[in-house]
């Protein structure tokens, strides 16, 4: 007796295709040479905030934020010109209202039985969340190290699970002079 799904005819690799793009977590579109969506499932259609038929027939440079048309383009072409069989790419997209997404995109090229590409696969993550976190790190970061500049006397710290034990520049100053260096725990204590 034969599994369901595990035959190779065509007509089962077809529907177990479509399966995976329409139940797919993450952005999926299909994409023409000349760069215009043939097809795109739900997730990539919530995550342009568009119904899905209104993604139909768009070209990617029309929600593509501005700033990112060009390098996507240039890998775009060549992955047409067959200088590369794909490529992933960080870049933004513009909602209709004006908001921004931040996506990480993975392209790959299909190719027909004589080696040309017919169509684009992309697989669209959004990131915005993490580009949020990072940006709060990035912050976060720039507060700290303004606080500590601020520690007349300067700071030491150390790294528990290492064992590294190191003064900030200021510390070293403060207790060895102008010219000093960092101190290592040795020489701090």
């Amino acid at each position: 007796m034969e599994e369901p799904y595990t035959s190779d005819d065509p007509e089962t690799r077809l529907a177990l295709f479509d399966f995976a793009f329409e139940n797919a977590p993450i952005g999926i579109a299909l994409v023409d040479t000349e760069g215009r969506i043939i097809r795109g499932n739900t997730a990539f259609a919530k995550l342009l905030s568009v119904p899905v038929e209104k993604v139909l027939g768009s070209h990617f440079r029309d929600f593509t934020h501005p700033d990112d048309i060009e390098a996507d383009v240039i890998l775009f072409e060549q992955v047409l010109r067959g200088a590369r069989d794909g490529y992933t790419i960080e870049k933004r997209y513009l909602r209709p209202d004006g908001e921004i997404v931040h996506v990480l995109i993975h392209v790959a090229a299909m190719r027909n039985a004589e080696g040309e590409v017919v169509r684009v696969i992309s697989q669209i993550e959004d990131v915005t969340r993490h580009k949020e976190h990072e940006r709060q790190l990035t912050e976060r970061a720039a507060q700290l190290e303004l606080a500590l500049e601020a520690i007349r006397g300067g700071f030491w710290q150390m790294d528990i699970i290492s064992g590294k034990f190191e003064t900030s520049d200021r510390l070293a100053q403060y207790i060895g002079g102008p010219t000093a260096a960092r101190l290592d725990l040795e020489r701090y204590l």
